[in-house]
């Protein structure tokens, strides 16, 4: 006969939390304490990276913004034909400006420059371009008396601005008593003005500091994006689109998104090795160019878009495929004409982050050689250039005093592009993004 199992004892039912109990008020006042200190340190943290952050914001508008202002002197010039060595009949020719461009300037400004008596060696070392550019762009200005603003030194512009500390000792404000005397005579003679410098914008780089400009820089950094986009999206968004859509999956396919991801966190530099050894070593092209660097960055921020491509491309719900297929579109049509439209403001946005990298990028560019002394804006994909960061790199490295606030203006130019591009980024993915 079997034998039946004795129910089991019943289970001791839980008594219910006494909140009231000074054990379980500790333990609340003690978790809403951690909660507090929690937001406290949040908040800390918080603000102690937004002051290092408003301190070097300030530190760079402080000492950059007069770097967009010049002081320059007015002058009467007398543009006497024998002092340039030139004909009169023959300027009046086919020839005429580029005899206007081969004159003697640099006699005619010495002439000049008596007329202000003992400050007479407070103007730029080139500020006989003035000259010339006035004559050439009126060549009836030949033979005649004309008043024309030229710059000064960078001394006279620093004491201009303000930059001096004139109570200080003389041997510690960084200028002597003589550049002060000239300062004070043109200032007192009224011969001084401070105005806009366009030639900081337009202008290239320049071994005097009221003459250096960032316009080459600036172009040299367009050209060379310019290249990087050409070459790093079609190949990253293709990349992307075959590796999420038509590869198949295997050891292949896992191989090639480890190598991407691992080139995604490769330092920059090396990128700036390859460049050298492979596209100016062994394929010969032109060094410090922006095709050259161009493609360099294009490899480096590849792996950046492909990456971005591919998680907007993810993104993409099933039953778009799902009902494009159904309705007799090819795998191609799926992804060219439903899929991809769909995923563009997030590869629109990684695209443009990866950029802003490569713009603020310096060490790969260094190693290919563009951090070159170039004189003259680009004038092609092929021609010598630098780049905003690098120029930024070769100015903090000069030790003129006038090259500070040209270093800190250039920064304030590059930060302005880099937020620029990083809000165009959000306002693309708020634009376009959709709601599955």
């Amino acid at each position: 006969m079997a034998t039946v199992a004795a129910p089991a004892a019943p289970i001791a039912e839980r008594q219910p939390t006494d909140w009231a109990t000074p054990a379980m008020r500790s333990r609340i006042a003690a978790r809403y304490r951690a909660e507090r200190n929690f937001r406290r340190l949040g908040a800390a943290a918080l603000v102690i990276a937004a002051s290092f952050l408003a301190f070097l914001l300030f530190t760079i508008v402080r000492d950059g913004w007069t770097g967009f202002q010049r002081t320059e002197t007015r002058i009467e010039v007398q543009f006497d034909a024998a002092t340039l060595g030139v004909d009169s009949a023959s300027v009046a020719g086919l020839q005429g400006q580029a005899l206007l461009a081969r004159a003697d300037y640099q006699a005619l400004l010495l002439k000049a420059a008596e007329q202000l008596g003992p400050a007479d060696d407070t103007l730029s070392d080139a500020a006989w371009m003035e000259l010339r550019e006035a004559l050439m762009e009126d060549p009836a200005l030949l033979g005649k008396r004309a008043s024309l603003w030229v710059p000064v030194r960078s001394s006279i512009d620093l004491l201009a601005k303000g930059k001096y500390d004139l109570a200080a000792p003389a041997e510690s404000r960084g200028v002597t008593d003589r550049e002060v005397s000239d300062w004070r005579w043109l200032e007192g003679k009224g011969l001084l003005r401070t105005g806009f410098n366009t030639t900081f914008l337009f202008g290239a780089d320049s071994t005097e500091p009221e003459l250096a400009g960032i316009g080459g820089a600036a172009l040299g950094s367009l050209l060379t994006l310019a290249v990087t986009i050409a070459i790093a999206f079609p190949l990253g968004v293709f990349s992307a689109v075959w590796l999420e859509e038509f590869a198949p999956k295997g050891r292949l396919a896992d191989i090639i998104e480890l190598s991407i991801n691992n080139l995604a966190a490769v330092p920059s530099i090396i990128f700036g090795l390859l460049g050298l050894a492979f596209f100016l070593n062994f394929a010969g092209m032109p060094r410090s160019a922006p095709l050259v660097g161009g493609i360099t960055l294009a490899l480096m921020i590849m792996p950046v878009i492909v990456i971005a491509s591919r998680v907007a491309i993810k993104a993409v719900p099933p039953s778009i495929r799902d009902a494009a297929l159904g309705i007799g579109a090819s795998p191609i049509q799926v992804v060219f004409h439903h899929v991809l439209p769909l995923a563009l403001p997030g590869i629109m946005t990684g695209t443009i982050i990866g950029i802003a990298r490569a713009l603020g990028e310096t060490a790969p560019l260094l190693l290919i050689g563009m951090r070159a002394f170039v004189t003259d804006v680009p004038q092609g994909f092929t021609s010598p250039a630098t780049v905003l960061p690098m120029q930024v790199f070769l100015w903090s490295d000069d030790v003129q005093r006038g090259f500070v606030e040209k270093t800190s203006a250039a920064i304030m130019v590059l930060m302005l592009v880099l937020i620029a591009m990083n809000s165009l980024a959000i306002y693309l993915r708020n634009r376009f993004e959709r709601r599955w």
